[in-house]
């Protein structure tokens, strides 16, 4: 038996770091935290003191007995789990649960897994820091709080199946507030001036803008009129150097926004497979707020720069965390080696390897020297000038690896076609210019961008509100609790006009654009809406920007010894849970209710609000001595209450329609929970996103039920006469048995096609004794 057992937190970083040490060291996991915080009658108990409990789920408990077992029998028992609080919570509850004894618990923690640094962290172990246990527990015992309290409430004020919880309810007021202020806003027209200008030789062009917008068309067209004889001189050049510096190392949040930006990575998926990186030794831990750099570090990406690219390009940079409640001292989010270029693995850890790579390398390179120049232009027959600017690199320094990218870049793709000079062609002050064309564009003012991903965790983190290992569960939570869906919204068609200046005359033409189209944006639903404004009106603290950055920084004085962690509880929960039950008394019932007029046709009340299954517009009013019964409508995809019109409300009941018959059977188009669909026979086909249901014909229906039929033959691999429900397909990850509603996986070495009916029924029975496991949900029911 090994004298030492060193326990992790997951199986990958187990291996990984079993091979590493001898044999005298066995390693286990834990499978993260073996112990759950339950929730009790009463949070605090009749001495005002705060009570909690903890226990050992089920499905950890043979884990448990394997490990208590395990320690018993060896001479050290080494808690290896993760550097931050987090980690420290579960090394507490593996001494707690195994009973292990501090004379032969030791404690050791390491930033990555290579084997100097762990034999460093052998070297050096330290005990439990408590102080971090604390804090870890304060974040997880507030916010347990804060979900078991007012989840109830939303159940009885607003709509069955709620949650809510202190962190990510501030996320979806960040985020139903930038809506509200998206469709406030009304955009102004403004012309944009710029001109292509010649020194007389053949293809020596350039462009040049004028500072100034003109608000009206015919302040535009007044402009190039004076500008139709005009003499345009170079009345200044001015030429200086720039530079560049690159950006500091990845933490948590840039990562997770860089890779948005870059890579289309969702922030969960960033760190699901930064997690894989680190525990395969590949990367430095991944939850981290620092920007620091060790000298180890510092030195090998030195040496890498060195061999690489040359002396010239290495320059040694030391940066500073700027967040003032940066967890502990960790390093920055770098690759273990700097002289692998690369990794292998699946594509999407390559790629994303690649960038910590680059982007830590760049941070220790040169910076980038420009020289730019800028020449301006006056006019003779105007007050106005023109400018051109002009910039050309002299040494590429950090960029010949990196460049980092900013939200505003996305924002202004496609935008413009007027874009700068890479370089001007050589000019001299007082030289005489031609006009070759002037151009008065129309451009209109942008709303706020909503948020992406990368730009709401940027926010989170700009007010203080989360830490790195929270950002990416409450971006994950908030969709999933359906307050926000992350989606693709088409554009709406812009005209504006152009006037164009060349050759001595004026040509006005009228031109479109596509706005307001947005690509994996954050929008807030109705539900959000409704629970976010009623969270505001009875729990104003518990949504306040402040108060839940005054929290964070509270933790952090916990994790530094500097405040009692029950105590700070206790302050929170007393007024806390009084305002609940103020609430639950005296509140009115949220319905987020809006009246929209009177229909047309039938002189009844329209109007919208939350029910049961979502939003829907309502005809007419409920009540014992009406006539008639109202008529409900659910809301469409991207509609929302607040912004839905009475034209588009009544649009709603033209649905379901006949469309016509097909195989002796109707053809009807409908909207449906999932979206607008065809219903045949019944059975349902979903119609693709760029089919309105309105205009659905005979014809496309029969050709959309042909198209699913023939996509679903082409999915069958073999069907059985015994039962209907028993099938063989090819799914996303492969063939599988559908068995009902089984999806199981094939074993490996079978033939999909070969499998007969009993071995369907026995692997079937095989399926449904298997422990329910997260991940696939293969052998599940769905």
């Amino acid at each position: 038996m090994a004298k030492n057992l060193l326990i992790v937190e997951s199986p990958a970083k187990a291996k990984t770091i079993e091979g590493y040490l001898g044999k005298d060291f066995l390693v286990k996991s834990s499978y993260g935290h073996i112990r759950d915080l339950v929730k009790t009658d009463d949070a605090i108990d009749v001495n005002n003191n705060f009570t909690q409990k903890y226990e050992v789920p089920a499905d950890k408990k043979p884990i448990v007995n394997e490990l208590k077992k395990l320690a018993k029998e060896a001479e050290t028992v080494w808690l290896a789990s993760d550097e931050d609080r987090e980690g420290e919570a579960i090394s507490w509850h593996l001494y707690e649960t195994l009973d292990l004894k501090e004379a032969n618990t030791k404690r050791i923690v390491f930033h990555e897994i290579t084997q100097p640094a762990i034999l460093k962290a052998i070297e050096n172990p330290r005990k439990i820091d408590y102080n971090l246990v604390h804090a870890q527990q304060a974040r997880r015992v507030l916010d347990r709080l804060v979900g078991f309290e007012l989840s109830p409430v939303l159940w009885k004020k607003v709509k069955p199946s709620l949650s809510a919880g202190r962190v990510q309810s501030v996320a979806v007021r960040l985020i139903v507030e930038r809506e509200r202020e998206i469709n406030k806003f009304t955009a102004t027209a403004a012309f944009k001036i710029v001109a292509i200008f010649s020194t007389g030789k053949e293809k020596e062009l350039f462009r040049a803008e004028l500072p100034e917008r003109f608000d009206a068309a015919t302040q535009a067209e007044d402009f190039l009129k004076a500008c139709t004889n005009a003499t345009f001189i170079i009345k200044s050049l001015e030429t200086r150097p720039t530079k560049r510096n690159p950006a500091a190392p990845f933490t948590t949040s840039t990562l997770q926004q860089e890779a948005s930006r870059k890579l289309g990575f969702s922030v969960s998926r960033t760190m699901s497979i930064a997690q894989k990186l680190y525990e395969s030794g590949k990367i430095t831990y991944m939850r981290t707020d620092s920007v620091n750099l060790s000298d180890t570090a510092l030195n090998a990406a030195a040496a890498e720069i060195k061999s690489a690219y040359g002396e010239k390009y290495h320059q040694l940079r030391k940066y500073k965390t700027k967040s003032a409640g940066a967890q502990e001292a960790h390093e920055a989010i770098r690759p273990t080696y700097f002289n692998q270029h690369t990794t292998q693995g699946d594509h999407a850890e390559v790629r994303l390897y690649e960038l910590i790579w680059k982007r830590a390398i760049a941070s220790q390179m040169s910076e980038a020297l420009f020289e730019k120049t800028t020449a301006k232009i006056e006019i003779s027959t105007r007050k106005e000038e023109f400018v051109a600017n002009g910039e050309v690199m002299k040494f590429d320094g950090f960029l010949k690896v990196y460049m980092e990218s900013t939200d505003e870049d996305e924002q202004e793709v496609n935008m413009d076609e007027d874009g700068a000079n890479a370089i001007l062609p050589p000019l001299a002050k007082g030289q005489t210019l031609e006009s070759k064309e002037i151009k008065a564009t129309e451009r209109f003012s942008r709303p706020p961008a909503r948020y992406t991903e990368a730009s709401l965790v940027k926010k989170l983190e700009e007010l203080g509100i989360g830490r790195p290992s929270t950002y990416a569960p409450t971006i994950s939570t908030i969709q999933n609790r359906g307050y926000v869906v992350k989606e693709d919204r088409e554009g709406k068609s812009r005209n504006f006009e152009v006037l164009t200046l060349k050759e001595g005359s004026i040509q006005k033409e009228t031109k479109t654009e596509i706005t307001g189209a947005e690509k994996s944006k954050m929008f807030p639903t109705d539900i959000g809406a409704v629970v976010n404004d009623f969270l505001i009106s009875h729990f104003k603290g518990i949504v306040d920007y402040n108060f839940t950055a005054s929290v964070e920084k509270e933790f952090d004085e916990i994790a530094h010894g500097l405040k009692e962690w029950t105590q700070m509880i206790q302050t929170f929960y007393s007024p806390f849970h009084k305002e609940v039950e103020n609430t639950i008394q005296t509140a009115e019932k949220a319905r987020g209710e809006r009246d929209l007029g009177i229909d047309p046709a039938t002189g009844k009340k329209v109007s919208v609000r939350i029910g049961r299954f979502g939003p829907f517009v309502q005809i007419g009013e409920a009540s014992e001595d009406a006539e008639e019964k109202p008529l409900y409508a659910s809301l469409r995809s991207g509609q929302m209450i607040e912004t839905i019109s009475l034209e588009d409300a009544l649009e709603l009941f033209k649905l379901p329609k006949k469309v016509g018959i097909f195989e002796d059977k109707e053809m009807t188009v409908a909207i449906g929970k999932f979206g607008p669909y065809i219903r045949h026979n019944n059975q349902f086909f979903s119609l693709p996103k760029e089919i309105d249901p309105l205009d659905v014909t005979e014809e496309a229906a029969i050709t959309i039920i042909e198209d699913k039929r023939k996509r679903d033959a082409e999915k069958l691999i073999k069907a059985f006469d015994e039962n209907p429900d028993a099938r063989i397909e090819n799914g996303r990850w492969g063939p599988y048995i559908k068995f009902g509603k089984l999806n199981i996986k094939i074993p490996k070495g079978k033939e999909p096609a070969a499998i007969t009916y009993e071995e369907v029924v026995a692997l079937a029975e095989l399926a449904e004794k298997e422990p329910k496991k997260g991940g696939r949900k293969f052998a599940r029911k769905k």
